[in-house]
């Protein structure tokens, strides 16, 4: 795109207005750009800040419709939205990144996978199932994880199965039954594609995961593997973004076996909760990076600053209200800690809140102050 084509008159359209749509927004601003939001919650974190809000349906075939006929160019910062209106905005010359027919594959983690078996990219062994009563044929491949097709998100639509004795957590509806690893890490890589074929990659990340809520803790950056395994995992990102074709942004969440196996585990085709330390920590932040890609532009340097930590900030379980932060100034007395606050006056069980980044040039120093954030910043009601 010509750089002075969005300067003047140029609309991005973002379906949805989370904490994405609102991070990405305090990005373009950078840029002049003029950012079009619409979500099904009138208060949504964007709706204050958007030049543009519109409360509406994400899944409707209307609403997407009549949103995107006034945007010149439409992106997502999530997958559940209605695909055939954004295949309809395409077909009529709109441009829609990440392509809806790539949204429409990631939205079924059944097709996701059989799109990596059938594109030679490595991932867990796993098996398609129908129903409850299909995946009780399938007692040998225990432990396993059981994840439903379609609907699931942010650690929703998952179950891990011991034993038999689990079976009656699996679920009624078609989904994948994927073997359990026995990895050592999981690891994540964030890599951006403009429509000019450039390529980028960040640095590896490492996540730690909730043991409830099934979703990203903290993560560190970079993450401690050999530089031969970052390789191989920055090469794994970039094989799936190619054999997609696609433009944009795209997370691809991996598990590092204690055999020094990179496996595929899931991809998102946005910005990410794993790349929200890059605001900090990296030369381009991953929202930057997502402009720069759906607009075709030069796709920025994306080394590593400085070592940091990024701590999910989750609503603490049994409350749920207005918002209180307990240990906030504790956190923000620190050196190198940097708060994000997603407006949600609303806190609910694991909820996300926000996130706390952290720089410091000594890893293990780095550790202790995230340790330090998960267990004195408290959110309660």
């Amino acid at each position: 795109m010509e750089s002075s084509a969005f300067y003047q008159n140029f609309v991005l359209g973002v379906l949805g207005g989370g904490q994405l749509g609102r991070m990405l927004i305090q990005s373009a601003i950078d840029f002049n750009i003029e950012v079009h939001i619409i979500d099904p919650d009138p208060v949504a974190p964007c709706h204050q800040i958007a030049s543009k809000f519109t409360c509406g349906k994400l899944t409707s075939y209307y609403d997407v419709y009549e949103f995107g006929k006034n945007c010149d160019l439409i992106t997502i910062e999530i997958e559940n939205v209605n695909v055939e209106a954004l295949k309809k905005l395409e077909s009529e010359g709109k441009k829609v990144f990440p392509q809806p027919h790539i949204i429409e594959l990631i939205q079924d983690k059944r097709l996701q996978k059989q799109f990596y078996k059938d594109h030679g990219i490595a991932t867990a062994d796993f098996v398609l199932t129908e129903n409850k009563e299909e995946v009780k044929k399938w007692m040998s491949y225990l432990p396993a994880f059981h994840k439903l097709g379609k609907e699931g998100y942010d650690g929703r639509g998952v179950v891990r199965l011991a034993s038999e004795r689990d079976i009656d957590k699996a679920f009624d509806k078609p989904g994948l039954l994927e073997k359990q690893i026995d990895f050592e890490k999981e690891i994540s890589v964030i890599v951006a594609r403009n429509a000019s074929g450039e390529v980028k990659t960040f640095p590896v990340v490492e996540l730690v995961f909730h043991p409830e809520a099934n979703l990203v803790e903290y993560l560190f950056s970079p993450a401690e593997i050999s530089p031969e395994i970052e390789e191989k995992a920055r090469n794994t990102a970039i094989q799936v973004v190619d054999a997609l074709d696609m433009i944009g942004l795209l997370a691809v969440e991996m598990f590092l076996t204690k055999k020094g196996e990179v496996l595929v585990n899931e991809i998102a085709p946005r910005t990410h909760n794993s790349g929200h330390q890059s605001i900090e920590g990296n030369i381009t932040s991953q929202f930057e990076q997502h402009l720069r890609a759906i607009l075709n532009m030069p796709l920025g340097a994306t080394e590593i600053v400085m070592p940091t930590a990024m701590v999910n900030l989750l609503g603490n379980d049994g409350y749920e209200g207005m918002a209180k932060y307990e240990g906030l100034n504790e956190v923000l007395s620190m050196p190198g800690a940097h708060i994000h606050l997603y407006g949600k006056k609303i806190t609910k069980p694991f909820r996300k809140m926000g996130h706390v980044t952290l720089r410091d040039n000594n890893v293990e120093r780095l550790k202790e102050k995230a340790e330090f954030v998960r267990n004195h910043l408290k959110i309660i009601a």
